[in-house]
């Protein structure tokens, strides 16, 4: 981002004019928000903003509006991260906490879009909207604004020091509150790119799964969204106000400070800070158990004001009732892979069960075979165990709350890239929902038809719903809202089909194992 001076007296009065004129035909790229005005680019028919400031904030404290500026901002290029629990050096300390990226079709032409906005995954300590698979110019060709945000992480993001009372009461989840501040930003500004500021929709993946249920139990989210998408992010977030305290306390402690000296750690190197909180965490939280559905360390805390309840055990809030839901997982997820193996028998696979589900592995197996007859032995080993397991009981409790429908998906296909060997794995649905399909980071090649085909469908899905509520698609079947007694799911893969309880009582030996 940089800031410029208008050239010309025509672009002058372009800008004068830009709230009230139209400007869906132009490739003028410069519009005005509510903070002042930002140049981006024009390609391919689509308007690209990138790291924009949507808030500002001090240190531990929830983000407010950003300042405005009189010049001209350029937006056109990704800003940095968000400062990320690891030191890698990819951004200085909050430059890129609060920068949104938009892409839209239309500017200022009263075009009421659905306004899509993307939170990204990583869990709550990394990653960054900063993506080639998450660009949205695709998905803004088809009609929608796409959105997508940074914001703080980790230990800058969720430091609970609500035990020293006073300023720091919401200091535990300003991270999660940075992304209210982008959902508010949006609203006032959705008109400037051509969206509706009454028709937003939340969605990500893994972590940013994960955040959208979390924003489904934040009192201060209400009424900012209208639609939600959760893709592989059905996890348990356990995290009370006991542990986070004792975290926090740790912290401060470590750091050689009292509550007569917090003040400091506001302005203390962010290096160190993150060092010593590095260690704190792996001694009061611990590491992550492999498998685990639970998420650790820095990460949001009930706090009975800005997070009322845990998402997912098993569903939301009762903020949520009203507002539909898309939930899905992929077939294999972060499970380990068989497919390449050419030493896998039967016994083999059998002694992998027995060692994973004790006495439960013959009953597994048996479940395994009722729900895929035509099943691989490596598909019963690389199966996930538990994602779509947790989706399905949150769909559970979604759908018996009698409020806003929940459609459950399940995505099956596998890319030809190498042979299939990579199975349907965790965030392969990231580039096929914003139909950017060829990547070779996800082993998708350029060229690959069945990978368009199926991105076509799953971003009209996407769109569709946002849209209207409803998902629908041309090449794929009428999608039922899910119930408990129907277990209706959509199977995403080259054809697309719907089934229902097909795999509950695998499912249901699943959930028992969970830890």
């Amino acid at each position: 981002m940089k800031k410029t001076h208008f050239s010309t007296l025509a672009v002058v009065l372009c800008l004068i004019s830009s709230v009230s004129c139209k400007q869906q035909d132009s490739k003028e790229s410069v519009v005005k928000i509510s903070s002042g005005i930002i140049e981006g680019t024009f390609e391919n028919k689509v308007f690209s903003f990138k790291g924009v400031p949507y808030a500002k904030a001090e240190r531990f404290m929830p983000s407010e509006p950003v300042d405005a500026w009189s010049d001209t901002l350029e937006c056109k290029e990704y800003g940095p991260w968000a400062k990320q629990f690891e030191n890698d050096g990819r951004s200085a300390e909050g430059r890129g906490d609060f920068l949104a990226n938009i892409w839209t079709s239309g500017l200022n032409d009263g075009g009421k879009r659905p306004i899509m906005v993307w939170i990204h995954g990583g869990g709550f300590s990394s990653g960054s909207a900063n993506a080639d698979p998450t660009d949205g110019a695709a998905m803004a060709k088809k009609g929608a604004v796409i959105v997508s945000i940074n914001h703080r992480l980790g230990v800058m993001g969720f430091l609970d020091l609500s035990s020293f009372g006073g300023k720091w009461s919401k200091s535990v989840n300003v991270g999660m509150l940075d992304i209210v501040s982008a959902l508010k930003w949006m609203k006032d500004n959705a008109l400037v790119f051509g969206g509706d500021p009454d028709n937003i929709t939340i969605f990500g993946e893994s972590g940013g799964g994960g955040k959208v249920g979390t924003l489904l139990c934040m009192p201060e989210a209400k009424g900012l969204f209208q639609k939600a998408i959760i893709q592989s992010g059905a996890k348990i977030n356990i995290t009370d106000s006991i542990i986070s305290r004792k975290l926090g306390e740790s912290v401060v402690s470590a750091l050689g400070l009292t509550i007569e000296s917090l003040d400091s750690i506001q302005t203390m190197d962010c290096d160190s800070l993150m060092k010593v909180s590095a260690k704190c965490q792996a001694e009061v939280t611990g590491a992550r158990l492999p498998g685990s559905i639970k998420m650790w360390g820095f990460c949001p805390t009930v706090d009975g004001n800005t997070l009322i309840r845990q998402p997912y055990t098993p569903g939301f809030s009762a903020l949520a009732k009203d507002v539909p839901v898309m939930i899905g997982s992929t077939f294999n997820e972060l499970e380990r892979k068989f497919y390449t193996d050419s030493t896998l028998t039967q016994e083999k696979a059998e002694a992998i069960l027995a060692a994973r589900y004790g006495d439960a592995a013959k009953s597994f197996e048996e479940a395994f075979k009722e729900a895929y007859p035509h099943g691989s032995l490596a598909d019963m080993l690389g199966i996930d165990s538990n994602i779509r397991t947790l989706s399905i009981a949150t769909a559970d409790a979604k759908s018996e709350e009698k409020g806003a429908p929940v459609y459950l998906y399940l995505l099956t296909w596998v890319s030809d890239f190498d042979e299939g060997g990579s199975g349907c794995y965790h965030s392969l649905d990231i580039p096929l929902c914003f139909n950017n399909p060829y990547d070779e980071r996800y082993q998708v090649k350029q060229g690959d038809s069945k990978a368009a085909a199926i991105a076509e469908k799953m971003s009209n899905l996407w769109l569709t719903f946002a849209r209207e509520g409803k998902p629908s698609s041309d090449g794929v079947p009428v999608w039922e809202p899910y119930t408990e007694e129907n277990g209706a799911t959509l199977i995403l893969d080259n054809e697309c089909v719907m089934k229902y309880n097909f795999d509950r009582k695998l499912e249901d030996i699943l959930y028992s194992t969970l830890k």
